[in-house]
């Protein structure tokens, strides 16, 4: 694969401005890195860059004084802090730098927004641009192959995701070592260095019960449960997991009708691969169970990756009734509703009833492997 220069390259480039940060966060090894390297290499001032992982980049940071940054920056155009989750007080450190020093920009990466944008958030309002990277998208892969090309990846996408190193690798072995790998030595860094949680164990076997049960209506008091944990510390856990951009929550769509359910949601993966090394199922998709549940959090995933790319204002949703009916995603865009029913097979599905009757303005549209494409990339 020829190098793939990111959508979010560009509009970064254009928010690098003078006494502004850049705050970029994704999940370990989707890429921030080499992103940060192409937005730099064609600029034309100084550019400094520390490591929130690097002690030494830790102690010429500690000092939180206008003297010692000014010292620090001193001829510097751009500074960029990766892995700025682990610096104390990274927030009122950045906003220091931005309201005393003269024109500097910064960026600052994070695999974690719960410490990184909790702590810089407030202190850089009116500062700062945000922006979030996931895996590659589809809309990214596509400039680089032809509709063929796709076509016959589609399936290998399916299974190990589009993680930027799995996208390069050939093997379907290797694809697995590194995405085994992922799950147990990265997938919950952050969680355990900054939240202090001992069980990791706990952790990871929610994780492995979300998957299983992706696309399925969640209960937190079964989870706790099969854990022997509280529900609390299962809701915990999960929004902790969906800070590390591991997992996200969709919520039930409802307009007070009494036989819509309305307070269920069910959790997704940002990546397929992720969740299929959890549950340690690489299969081929002839030999699998769970097309649907693979099909459905794809498409959603790249939807909502494409969506954010295109900076377009979406809520997400699933809709059910309490009699069975129900519908796998709803997007709803200012006055504009959309019902989108996923099938891998191409078939004859209808809008339920229901909720037609109930919303009579809203569109309907199923997703199969003939179209996905261009409902994915023109829509």
């Amino acid at each position: 694969m020829n190098t793939l220069d990111r959508i979010l390259t560009r509009k970064i480039k254009s928010k690098l401005l003078p006494n502004k940060v850049i705050l970029l966060f994704g999940a370990r090894r989707v890429g921030k890195t080499v992103l940060i390297r192409q937005i730099i290499q064609d600029f034309e001032g100084k550019v400094m860059i520390l490591n929130g992982e690097d002690e030494d980049s830790i102690t010429l940071l500690n000092e939180k004084s206008i003297s010692n940054y000014r010292n620090l920056l001193k001829g510097i155009d751009v500074l960029v802090i990766d892995e700025a989750q682990n610096i104390n007080e990274i927030g009122l450190k950045l906003k220091l730098m931005v309201d005393e020093i003269d024109q500097i920009r910064i960026i600052a990466s994070g695999s974690s927004s719960f410490d990184l944008n909790n702590k810089a958030g407030e202190p850089l309002v009116g500062r700062s641009f945000t922006y979030l990277l996931f895996p590659f998208s589809q809309q990214e892969l596509s400039v680089l192959e032809n509709l063929l090309e796709t076509r016959r990846k589609l399936e290998s996408r399916l299974i190990f995701g589009t993680y930027p190193e799995v996208e390069l690798m050939e093997s379907n072995e290797n694809k697995m070592e590194y995405l085994k790998d992922m799950v147990n030595s990265y997938l919950l860094k952050d969680i355990l260095a900054i939240e202090g949680i001992r069980n990791s164990g706990k952790m990871r076997e929610l994780l492995r019960l979300i998957a299983f049960q992706t696309g399925n209506e969640v209960s937190y008091e079964e989870l706790g449960k099969q854990l022997s944990m509280s529900k609390n510390t299962v809701e915990k856990y999960l929004d902790l997991l969906s800070k590390v951009f591991i997992i996200y929550r969709l919520g039930a769509f409802s307009r007070n009708l009494r036989k819509e359910v309305t307070k269920a949601g069910k959790w997704y993966f940002y990546d397929n691969g992720i969740r299929n090394a959890l549950i340690s199922n690489f299969n081929p998709l002839v030999l699998r169970q769970d097309i649907g549940q693979l099909w459905e959090s794809y498409l959603i995933s790249e939807r909502m990756k494409n969506k954010y790319f295109n900076t377009e204002s979406v809520e997400y949703y699933f809709w059910r009734t309490y009699d069975g009916q129900e519908i796998d995603l709803i997007e709803e865009s200012g006055n504009q509703i959309t019902a989108i029913e996923f099938k891998y097979s191409e078939r004859n599905v209808k809008i339920p009833r229901a909720f037609s009757e109930t919303y009579p303005e809203a569109s309907f549209k199923q997703v199969h492997k003939e179209n996905y494409l261009q409902w994915l990339l023109n829509t």
